[in-house]
């Protein structure tokens, strides 16, 4: 019996000699030719397509088990079997593609010879049918016999390969392999040829997908293993970029994917200066996250070797809280949400610790109530609901710091007021320094006002304000020479200890808060104005001179006294006093709204300005010396064996004398020295805080193009790999540069922090609404009121000049 299915009629037609029936079938067969060949091409094309696609994604599936890898040792196993699972269907698509393009690809001939071979037959087996058919039911047949468009073949052996070919695909469609990551070949195929599935296939009596069975298959995004497949791959993303970690906004590529870092590009416009401040965040936040990966709680954070170090049983949180405005000011409330979650459940001041009771005051209680301040005037800072008004959390910060100041104020119980160098916070115990005759360093005495004023302001405690002040009276009471004090002070006389005098380490930060006291209480106290005047005129008397050859500005030292010789050597700390200058000279204006006020500009003024701006330019000359762009701990400076007054006539060099085309040999590289053992960086922020302060009083561009240069090179020179941050180093003047293994916690507290507010709009924090503590902590401008006054005056000065001394 035959069984070759006949859905037109042909055999019939045949068998009646019917006319046009020849031509129909070989129309047919011209018509399935191409139809064939153009099955066929695009399956090729599609196959070859398919497999490509299967190799790309193959490997970024790789790349991505690489990169899960690196990160977690939890999830190596998940990802590795992503990445066995996706390689096997890799195979199992390329093995199908090949197939289904072996099976597609049938020889023209052969579909040709299925084609004729229904004539044959008809002619052999239907010679003996009956041939008495009735005129009218031959015009019927004939009148609805069509030639279609397309036909396919009908013929047992095109046939059996067509039923072969449907069979493989739905066999495809419906097995393992169309689960996996690749299982989408053959549908890359049927896609060119059927883009539309929802309609009919290309065969009417063979739909798309039935095959034997007859079980219709499912979506691809409804089998099982291909959602959890998906579903894994979109896990592993998630938490490579951070989602599930509550305390993360986002994660950040790699310091080698940072293209800006090779760019020179001078910016242009608004836009490029917060594009910078952008890559300011970036640092901040690799600098936590490492941190917070590696150390956290911790009070020392050592980036190399992914290690952390408490400098009491249970941690004092100095990295935590020394850094928590700055994470405030940039905006990264998920990390102060974690920071305030640690000072609220872990942060005790309950220990038999000694701290350093100057470090402990600008770092932990500045940290507490700038960050107090910025939550209550700045709520829209890193916004949390824990701190809002009328909050359980409301007073966390406040009710920390007063807790640790009532413990510091024990540092005060001396026969003079002078505090003692250390507190024991656990037992509320004053300790006199171990070195230095138990002498406590100036500016330590003296760099503790700013923030005591600030909480007596807060909580009324009028004893915070009086035991503060009542230091720099002591202090004031030695009737130092032209202002400038030695660095050392005896609590038990309240006189000063040694002669040394300098604007370096233990003496700095004396003359930062005579000028922020009388900027702090709105310019209530011109006491402390005044006691910063004869400092600065102490200053240009007896430290002030010029290089050699370039004729710098510098500022050296007195270590024997201001009759003895000067040291032209400048601490990197130093580099605080031209921003401080300038700052003292307008009162917190711009030099422009200064020189516009009635009676406010002068001479004196003037000429402030002009030695800000001749420091200035040394303390960068101090980074461009460097191999690594990054100033030393110490730089010494070539002066004439008879130093120059501040008065001597002198031209400054042109800040173009850095360019010099002679490199190592440029002339002004000759006035610059650097020992071999003060070649270390700290992260220190003494200089980008000056930029910070002239670029927001003179409005000068180049101090914020010097910010971004000095900036780049922290990045390119301080970075740890694998995610270790930043650190300190040993030797800048070397490339690479020697690691120290230690992130200093004024590098977010600080150094971070003012590379930001000089790329931000001026309006943030403006000068003439805070002060910044010597740890670069915010700190409100505020009215006295009736409670909280001056309680000394100066006495007459002396005309001997000779400083009291132990």
């Amino acid at each position: 019996m035959n069984r070759v299915r006949d859905p037109f009629n042909l055999r019939h037609n045949l068998s009646l000699n019917r006319p046009g029936t020849i031509a129909a079938i070989n129309i047919l067969r011209a018509t399935a030719t191409t139809a064939a060949t153009e099955f066929r091409d695009r399956a090729e094309k599609a196959a070859a397509s398919a497999a490509q696609q299967a190799v790309e994604t193959a490997a970024k599936a790789a790349e991505f088990a690489e990169q899960a890898a690196e990160r977690t040792r939890d999830a190596v196993g998940a990802v590795a079997e992503a990445a066995e699972a996706a390689a096997k269907e890799v195979e199992r698509a390329l093995d199908q593609a090949a197939f289904q393009s072996q099976s597609q690809s049938l020889s023209q001939s052969d579909l040709e010879q299925g084609l004729l071979l229904p004539a044959a037959a008809a002619e052999e087996t239907d010679e003996g049918e009956d041939t008495q058919v009735e005129e009218e039911e031959e015009e019927e047949d004939m009148a609805s016999f069509s030639i279609p468009r397309h036909v396919p073949s009908f013929t047992d052996p095109a046939r059996q390969a067509e039923d072969r070919l449907w069979a493989a695909a739905t066999r495809q469609r419906a097995g393992p392999a169309a689960g996996g990551v690749l299982g989408g070949v053959q549908d890359k195929v049927g896609g060119f040829l059927n883009p539309d599935r929802r309609s009919l296939p290309m065969y009417k009596d063979k739909p798309y997908g039935y095959g034997p069975g007859g079980a219709r298959p499912r979506p691809l995004l409804r089998k099982k293993r291909v959602l959890g497949l998906l579903m894994l791959v979109v896990l592993g993303l998630l938490w490579f970029t951070g989602f599930f970690d509550e305390h993360h906004e986002r994660a950040r590529a790699k310091l080698g994917d940072w293209g800006w870092l090779s760019s020179d590009t001078k910016a242009r416009s608004k836009a490029d200066w917060l594009k910078r401040r952008e890559r300011v965040v970036e640092a901040m936040e690799l600098s936590w996250d490492a941190y917070e990966r590696y150390a956290w709680g911790y009070d020392e954070f050592h980036p190399a070797s992914k290690t952390g170090r408490n400098m009491a049983p249970k941690g004092l949180g100095w990295i935590i809280i020394d850094s928590l405005d700055t994470l405030m000011i940039m905006n990264l409330t998920s990390r102060v949400t974690h920071a305030r979650e640690w000072i609220s459940k872990s942060l005790t001041w309950d220990q038999d610790q000694d701290v350093n009771t100057f470090e402990t005051t600008i770092r932990m209680l500045g940290g507490l109530l700038s960050a107090y301040y910025l939550s209550t005037e700045y709520p829209n800072l890193a916004p949390i609901t824990d701190d809002d008004v009328g909050a359980p959390g409301e007073d966390l910060y406040l009710e920390k710091a007063r807790d640790l100041a009532d413990r510091l104020m024990s540092a005060f119980d001396t026969p003079t007021g002078i505090p003692y160098a250390s507190v024991n916070l656990g037992k509320f115990q004053g300790l006199p320094s171990h070195a230095d005759s138990g002498a406590s360093s100036t500016a330590e005495a003296t760099t503790l006002q700013l923030e005591f004023k600030y909480l007596a302001n807060l909580t009324g405690e009028k004893d915070f304000w009086d035991r503060s002040e009542k230091v720099m009276k002591v202090l004031d009471d030695n009737q130092a020479p032209d202002g400038l004090v030695p660095i050392f002070i005896q609590p038990s006389t309240g006189h000063f200890h040694t002669q040394n005098i300098r604007l370096g380490s233990r003496g700095d930060s004396y003359y930062e808060y005579l000028i922020k006291q009388f900027l702090q209480t709105k310019k209530a106290e011109p006491i402390y104005q005044d006691m910063w005047n004869d400092a600065l005129h102490g200053i240009r008397k007896h430290l002030v001179t010029y290089t050699e050859n370039s004729q710098f500005t510098i500022v050296g030292e007195r270590p024997s006294g201001l009759e003895g010789s000067l040291s032209p050597k400048m601490d990197h700390l130093v580099c605080f006093l031209p921003g401080t200058i300038a700052l003292a000279a307008t009162e917190g204006l711009s030099e422009r709204e200064a020189r516009k006020k009635p009676g406010f500009w002068n001479k004196q003024r003037e000429a402030d300005m002009k030695l800000a701006r001749e420091l200035m330019q040394t303390c960068w000359g101090m980074y461009r010396y460097m191999a690594t762009g990054l100033a030393a701990e110490i730089t010494y400076f070539k002066i004439p064996s008879d130093p120059l007054p501040e008065s001597a006539s002198h031209t400054s060099p042109p800040d173009s004398v850095f360019d010099d085309p002679a490199g190592p040999d440029a002339t002004w590289r000759k006035d610059y020295e650097v020992h071999q053992m003060d070649a270390h960086n700290l992260q220190r922020p003494e200089t980008v805080e000056s930029l910070f302060y002239m670029y927001r009083i003179t409005g000068d561009v180049k101090y914020r193009e010097w910010g971004w240069d000095m900036f780049k090179s922290f990045v390119n020179y301080t970075a740890v790999e694998d995610g270790g941050g930043f650190t300190s180093l040993s030797n800048a003047n070397v490339i690479p540069p020697v690691l120290k293994d230690n992130m200093e916690s004024f590098w977010m507290a600080e150094t971070l922090k003012y590379f930001y507010l000089l790329f931000s709009p001026e309006d943030l924090l403006p000068l003439d609404k805070v002060v910044f503590n010597t740890e670069a902590h915010p700190l409100p401008v505020f009215e006295m009121g009736r409670l909280l006054k001056t309680g000394w005056e100066r006495k007459p000065r002396t005309t001997a000049g000779e400083t009291k001394s132990a």
